[in-house]
C-alpha cells in the first residue's frame, strides 16, 4: 500500500527536492557557524582551529554598558512598528469599506500599497532629502506654522517615532489588504438586519464589522510576537547615524558594527544567537496563542 502511494507521489516528490536542498544548503548548513559564538574565532584558523572559549563571549556582550539600552531600542522599537502596524491598517480598511465609489476606491488602495515595494535603500534616501532640517520639505511646511526646524534624523527624541512612523507608512497597505479580504467574509444580511434595527454606520462598525475581523485581527497581532526582537535592520542603517546611536541602535545594527566593522566575529554570533533565542520562544508563543485564539494551524 505504502509503495504504491509512493508510486503514484514520486513526481511530487521530485519537485519538492530542488527546494529541500536549497533550504538545506542555505538555511541548515550555515548553522554549523553557531560555534562561532563559543570560541575566540580567527579568520585564518577556520572555525576547526580557533581556541573554544565557552560563554567568554556572552559575558563580554552583557557586560557592555550600551547592551542594555540597544535591547530596549530593539524592542521599544518593534512594539510600536507592531501595534501601529494593527491599528493603522484597520483604520484604513474600515474607511475604505465605507467609500461606494469603486473607482476612488481601488485607486486609493493601490496608492496605499505601492510603498511596500519600494526597498529602504531608496527610501532611505528619500526621507534624509524630506526631512531635513534645512530644505526638507516636511520643516517647511512646519516653518509656516511657526515650528522651529526639527531634526528627525539626528535627535534622540524624535528618531526612534520617525523609523515607526516611516516604516508604518510604507507597510500598512500590504496590511490593508488582508483586513479588506476579511471584511468580505461578513455576511451582508448582518448589516441589513442592523439597518432595520434602526442601528447606524458606527454601531454597525462596532458591533458587526470588528467583530468579524476580530480572528484576522488575533491571528495577525499574536503571529506578530514573532518580530518582537527584529526592528528593521534595513531601515534602521539606511537611516541612522552615530549620532543617535543612543535611541536608534538595534541589535541587528549592533551585530553588523561588532561583526563585519570590528571583526569580532564570535562576539556578533553570540549576540545573533541570543536574539534567535529569543525570537525562537516567543514565535513558539505566537504559534500556541494563535491556535488557541484564532483556531490557527500550521498543517
Amino acid at each position: 500500500m505504502l509503495s504504491k502511494k509512493f508510486r503514484r507521489q514520486w513526481p511530487l516528490h521530485l519537485m519538492i527536492l530542488p527546494g529541500i536542498v536549497i533550504v538545506l544548503i542555505y538555511s541548515y548548513w550555515p548553522m554549523i557557524g553557531i560555534a562561532m559564538a563559543f570560541q575566540k574565532f580567527v579568520p585564518f584558523k577556520g572555525l576547526f582551529g580557533s581556541d573554544w572559549i565557552g560563554l567568554d563571549n556572552f559575558r563580554y556582550v552583557f557586560d557592555l554598558p550600551e547592551t542594555g539600552q540597544i535591547i530596549w531600542n530593539t524592542v521599544f522599537i518593534a512594539f510600536m512598528k507592531i501595534i501601529g502596524g494593527l491599528v493603522v491598517p484597520i483604520m484604513v480598511a474600515l474607511l475604505l469599506n465605507e467609500l461606494r465609489n469603486e473607482l476612488i476606491k481601488r485607486g486609493v488602495q493601490t496608492l496605499v500599497y505601492l510603498p511596500h515595494f519600494l526597498s529602504w535603500v531608496i527610501l532611505g534616501g528619500i526621507f534624509i532629502d524630506i526631512l531635513s532640517p534645512t530644505n526638507g520639505i516636511v520643516n517647511q511646511i512646519l516653518g509656516w506654522f511657526g515650528i522651529e526646524p526639527i531634526f528627525f534624523l539626528g535627535s534622540n527624541q524624535w528618531f526612534p517615532y520617525t523609523l515607526v512612523i516611516t516604516d508604518i507608512w510604507k507597510e500598512f497597505g500590504f496590511s490593508t489588504i488582508v483586513y479588506l479580504a476579511a471584511l468580505t467574509s461578513i455576511n451582508p444580511s448582518l448589516y441589513e438586519a442592523a439597518t432595520v434595527d434602526g442601528a447606524n454606520r458606527w454601531k454597525q462598525t462596532w458591533h458587526i464589522t470588528l467583530p468579524g475581523m476580530m480572528p484576522i485581527i488575533i491571528l495577525l497581532a499574536t503571529l506578530s510576537l514573532g518580530n518582537v526582537l527584529n526592528a528593521g535592520f534595513d531601515q534602521v542603517f539606511n537611516l541612522y547615524s552615530p549620532q543617535v546611536y543612543e535611541s536608534g541602535d538595534i541589535l541587528d545594527t549592533f551585530i553588523y558594527r561588532i561583526g563585519m566593522q570590528g571583526a569580532q566575529y564570535g562576539v556578533a554570533t553570540a549576540i545573533g544567537l541570543f536574539k534567535s533565542l529569543i525570537s525562537f520562544v516567543f514565535i513558539v508563543t505566537s504559534y500556541a496563542l494563535a491556535s488557541k485564539f484564532a483556531n490557527y494551524r500550521i498543517f
